[in-house]
């Protein structure tokens, strides 16, 4: 059994649709990432999954429970990360986490935690005082007290420093080591290209892609390829060698129109050598996931939106 599944959910607002006949599977020992623009409703989905909102239709169930018909028992048995909320401004992190911990039968030393998400310097300052990167780092902390079987993060790194988010990295990877289903949300695409098993995009309420990175990106292979190579090379002349049209699209960036072959890429590195230059930062034959995601949505990169404030609560409750 998925350690998450949903079956056709749907979730109206009025007669606003947020979410459409959503499925996918979640499975123990992956990060399964969902992606998609604003109001596309991945928070909608991810609210259902938690407990904390009731489906208009379908079904979702998490570690084999109702996330609302048996919640009690749910919440003991996952971790929910918000970016924001549901701790007291005056409370220390060892005080924080010692709360937490209460609301679990088997939950993991405070201490120990606090020191693997790099807080223990900080043990003395309130919640207000620490830092947007420090704050996250403790929310996640909070999420992972109670030993989950299944983890929903939502934009753990936003705000962290390089440090905090190569920390945050290795402890998602960790959990998928311990057998933990990690499904995360993320507006950075590089990060969830590299830490994901599975990928899921949704768009107007509905997936439109769902798979893993690699065959995500297979998909739709493009009709071109890019390299980069020294400003105001010969492009008429390289397009004969290569029997297709060549642009340099930006100062030292160069676009082939024709679909990328071994053949192809050996006599453009030929032509290069032989103008005494060198190639650099070849793509071919595998789209980015932030083109992938563009082409599926029509909307700009989810680094460049602005989230809609979460109606989640932080808790085991």
């Amino acid at each position: 059994m998925p350690a998450v599944e949903v079956d056709s959910l749907s979730v109206r607002y009025g007669d606003v649709v947020a979410v459409d006949s959503v499925s996918f599977t979640a499975e123990a020992a992956e990060v399964t990432v969902v992606l998609g623009p604003n109001g596309a409703g991945k928070t909608s989905t991810l609210e259902c999954l938690e407990g904390y909102r009731r489906p208009s239709a379908g079904t979702a169930t998490v570690c084999g429970l109702d996330p609302i018909r048996d919640h009690g028992e749910l919440v003991r048995r996952i971790g929910v990360m918000l970016q924001a909320g549901g701790v007291y401004t005056w409370a220390r992190p060892p005080e924080v986490l010692r709360l937490f911990a209460a609301y679990y039968a088997d939950p993991l030393d405070p201490d120990e935690l606090l020191d693997r998400v790099g807080l223990q310097h900080r043990r003395t300052s309130s919640w207000r005082s620490l830092s947007g990167g420090e704050q996250q780092r403790l929310s996640l902390a909070m999420a992972l007290i109670g030993r989950p079987e299944v983890a929903f993060l939502d934009e753990p790194t936003a705000g962290v420093d390089l440090q905090g988010k190569q920390l945050i990295r290795s402890l998602i990877d960790e959990l998928r080591s311990d057998g933990v289903a990690v499904v995360l949300s993320t507006h950075d695409l590089d990060e969830a290209e590299s830490l994901a098993d599975r990928i899921v995009i949704i768009d107007h309420g509905r997936v439109v892609a769902n798979g893993s990175p690699r065959d995500l990106l297979a998909s739709g292979e493009p009709d071109d390829f890019e390299f980069r190579a020294a400003i105001g090379l010969d492009t008429a002349d390289l397009g004969t060698r290569l029997d297709a049209p060549v642009a340099e699209e930006s100062p030292g960036v160069y676009r082939v129109h024709e679909r990328p072959t071994p053949a192809k890429i050996v006599e453009l590195t030929r032509w290069l050598a032989d103008q005494g230059e060198l190639i650099g930062d070849l793509r071919a034959g595998r789209q980015r996931l932030d083109e992938l995601f563009q082409r599926l949505t029509g909307e700009r990169s989810p680094a460049e939106q602005r989230g809609r404030p979460s109606s989640r609560r932080q808790g085991a409750a």
